[in-house]
C-alpha cells in the first residue's frame, strides 16, 4: 500500500501573528484537503464530539465553525451529529446553530432508535447498528479530538467513528467484548475470603465481585493498569490479565470504524485530529483535567489510519507530564508510547491502527507535511496594540 499523505499543522509558532496559530493552520489543511472543491452538493456530516457537563477540551468552536464555513463555501450542506445526550447539552458548552453555523442533531435520534443495521460477527457482537443521520450523508468529515483513554490508551479519528457513530446498544456491546475471553476460573479459588483480598489488593478497583455470579470477579478493565498486584494473591491459575481482554475493544473499534467508512464512497471523507490539551481519559467523562501530554497540534488525512498513526508518533516523542496525572492514577511502566505507562502495557495505542490496516481502512504508511514551517527564531520588537483594540 502507497504512503499516505497527513498535513500537519504545529502548535508553536515564530511571530506574534494569528495567521501563525492553530485556527489559520488548520485553513491551510483544509486547501491541501481540497475540502471547498469536493463538498459541492454533498450532504455532510461533521462528526465530532460536543462533550458533556463540564467538559472544556473538545474541539473549540472557534475550530468547527471555520470547517462549516470551508463546507458552505464549497457549496455543500453541513450539520453536525454527535450521541443524543451530549447534542442535548451541547449549548453550555457553546456549540449552537448561532456559533458554529450550522444545526446540531443527534445522530441517530432524539431515542437513538434511527439507524442501519450491518452484519459482521465478533466474539459478542453480531449486527453493529450505525447511527441513520451518519449513513445518510454523502461525505464525512470526522473532526476529532486527541486525549488519553481508559479502554484502550488513545482515543482520536478511528474512535470518534467507532463510538460515535453507532447507537448506544452497539456501544455497549463493544465495550463488552473484554469479557468475551474468560480471565476469572472460580474453582480455583472457592474461598470467599480470599476473593475477597483479590479484590482489596487492587488500588483502582478494577475487581468487583460480579453482581450475576457471587463466586466470579469481574475486571473492569478501564480501572486495570495491569500492574500484577492482584496476581500475587489470587491463587494460580484462578486470575489472567491477559492481552486479549484489552486488544479486543481496541479490534472491535477498528471493525466499527470500517463499518462506518463502508457507508461512503471512496474519496467522500477527510479526518482532522486536534492534538491539543490531551487529557487522561475520554472527553466523556464531562470534565476537563489538566493535559498530560504537550500539544502536538492538528493533522489532517484522507486516510483515517495515518492521521492516527501520525498523532501516536507525534506524541511518542514527547514525554508524559507527569506532574499533571491524577493522583489517584500511577505510572507503572516507562516502556512504550507515554499513554501507555498511564494506562498499561495492554493498552498499547498503536494496536487499533494496526487492526484498521489490516482491515483495508487505510495505511500506517505516511509523509507528514507541514503546512507552516516554524521558522528560526528571530528576536523582533512585540507589535503595538493601541488602546482602542484597533
Amino acid at each position: 500500500m502507497s504512503r499516505a499523505t497527513v498535513y500537519f499543522g504545529s502548535p508553536r509558532q515564530a511571530r506574534l501573528d494569528w495567521r501563525e496559530t492553530l485556527p489559520a493552520k488548520l485553513d491551510l489543511i483544509l486547501e491541501r484537503l481540497h475540502l471547498r472543491d469536493r463538498v459541492k452538493d454533498e450532504l455532510v456530516v461533521i462528526k465530532m464530539h460536543t462533550g458533556n457537563n463540564v467538559g472544556y477540551s473538545t474541539v473549540h468552536p472557534v475550530f468547527v465553525r471555520r470547517v462549516v464555513q470551508a463546507v458552505k463555501e464549497g457549496g455543500g450542506k453541513p450539520f453536525i451529529a454527535d450521541v443524543s445526550w451530549d447534542v442535548a447539552g451541547a449549548e453550555t458548552r457553546g456549540y449552537t446553530p448561532e456559533v458554529v453555523g450550522c444545526p446540531i442533531y443527534p445522530a441517530a435520534g432524539p431515542q437513538e432508535r434511527y439507524y442501519y443495521a450491518h452484519t459482521r460477527p465478533y466474539k459478542n457482537i453480531r449486527e453493529w447498528k450505525v447511527a441513520g443521520l451518519i449513513e445518510e450523508a454523502t461525505f464525512l468529515i470526522n473532526l476529532a479530538h486527541a486525549k488519553g483513554h481508559p479502554s484502550c490508551g488513545y482515543g482520536g479519528a478511528i474512535k470518534n467513528l467507532a463510538l460515535g457513530c453507532m447507537v448506544a446498544e452497539t456501544r455497549s456491546a463493544m465495550h463488552d467484548v473484554c469479557h468475551f475471553d474468560p480471565y476469572w476460573f472460580p474453582e480455583k479459588c472457592p474461598d470467599p475470603a480470599l476473593r475477597q483480598k483479590i479484590i482489596e489488593s487492587c488500588p483502582h478497583g478494577a475487581l468487583v465481585q460480579d453482581k450475576e455470579r457471587p463466586d466470579h470477579l469481574h475486571l473492569h478493565v478501564d480501572n486495570c493498569n495491569q500492574c500484577g498486584r492482584c496476581l500475587q494473591v489470587a491463587p494460580p491459575g484462578s486470575l489472567k490479565i491477559d492481552p486479549v481482554n484489552f486488544a479486543s475493544f481496541q479490534e472491535a473499534c477498528a471493525i466499527s470504524a470500517s463499518i462506518v467508512m463502508s457507508t461512503f464512497a471512496p474519496g467522500k471523507a477527510v479526518h482532522i485530529v486536534l492534538a491539543t490539551h490531551m487529557t487522561p481519559v475520554c472527553d466523556c467523562f464531562g470534565f476537563t483535567g489538566m493535559p498530560i501530554l504537550p500539544d502536538a497540534g492538528i493533522f489532517g488525512s484522507d486516510d483515517l489510519v495515518a492521521v492516527d498513526q501520525a498523532v501516536l508518533d507525534a506524541t511518542a516523542r514527547t514525554p508524559l507530564i507527569e506532574e499533571n496525572v491524577p493522583t489517584s492514577m500511577e505510572v507503572h511502566t516507562r516502556e512504550g508510547h507515554p499513554l501507555a505507562w498511564l494506562h498499561g502495557p495492554y493498552k498499547n495505542p498503536y494496536l487499533v491502527t494496526q487492526y484498521a490496516e489490516a482491515l483495508g481502512v487505510g495505511t500506517r504508511q505516511y509523509e507528514l507535511v507541514d503546512v507552516l514551517p516554524v521558522e528560526t527564531f528571530v528576536r523582533a520588537p512585540l507589535p503595538y496594540v493601541s488602546a482602542s483594540g484597533q
